[in-house]
């Protein structure tokens, strides 16, 4: 059973325009004569493999605390899709994660894109989460819509993971974010366990 880290490492990570990168500070140095190394950091709560609650586009959502761990950790489904997330791919996408039982939680690999069609198919469906590689679901130039849509509905987003090299097929997600009380997201250290 193999391991496959699919999280970004947080201090070079890829940030969604206009949010602050993450800045690392050393507090105390064993190099400097302190009696241990201390390191403090400053970030987003959206920077690098991270996910979304359904208040950070609604504003009576659940916040990170709130929703609990279910949508972040059990079975999941990784499909390899490009360009737009049409409803025809959603489609053709849920099928896939329904064969295997795994509909729940869908990672998507590949340059995804979300549309509000095919948002509005995952919003049909009982899924807890769907995950993807760019740093926001939907387009880069105005993703609100699908956000509304998808996290109106309770589906979590986990933004930002690495999928490069994962075959399409059956896996065991955990992606459980820190507990940041009243927070609308938060980072994650995010893995799949190989079940094919």
């Amino acid at each position: 059973m193999g391991i496959i880290d699919i999280s970004q490492e947080v201090f070079t990570c890829n940030v969604f325009p206009g949010d602050p990168q993450p800045v690392m500070t050393h507090v105390m140095s064993i190099g400097n004569g302190d009696i241990c190394n201390l390191t403090k950091f400053e970030m987003c709560a959206h920077n690098g493999t991270h996910v979304d609650a359904p208040f950070h586009f609604e504003n009576d959502g659940k916040t990170i605390d709130q929703v609990g761990l279910e949508p972040y950790v059990g079975e999941c489904y990784v499909a390899h899709h490009d360009g737009d997330v049409t409803a025809e791919a959603a489609k053709e996408i849920i099928a896939k994660a329904q064969a295997t039982g795994t509909a729940r939680r869908i990672l998507v690999e590949g340059e995804a894109t979300m549309t509000e069609e095919g948002a509005a198919e995952f919003a049909k469906t009982d899924m807890l989460l769907y995950g993807n590689e760019s740093q926001t679901v939907g387009p880069m130039e105005d993703a609100s819509a699908v956000h509304h849509i998808m996290l109106g509905k309770g589906i979590c987003l986990l933004e930002g993971v690495v999928l490069k090299g994962v075959k399409e097929g059956k896996y065991f997600l955990s992606a459980a974010p820190l507990n940041l009380g009243g927070c609308d997201g938060a980072p994650c250290r995010a893995y799949l366990i190989d079940q094919n």
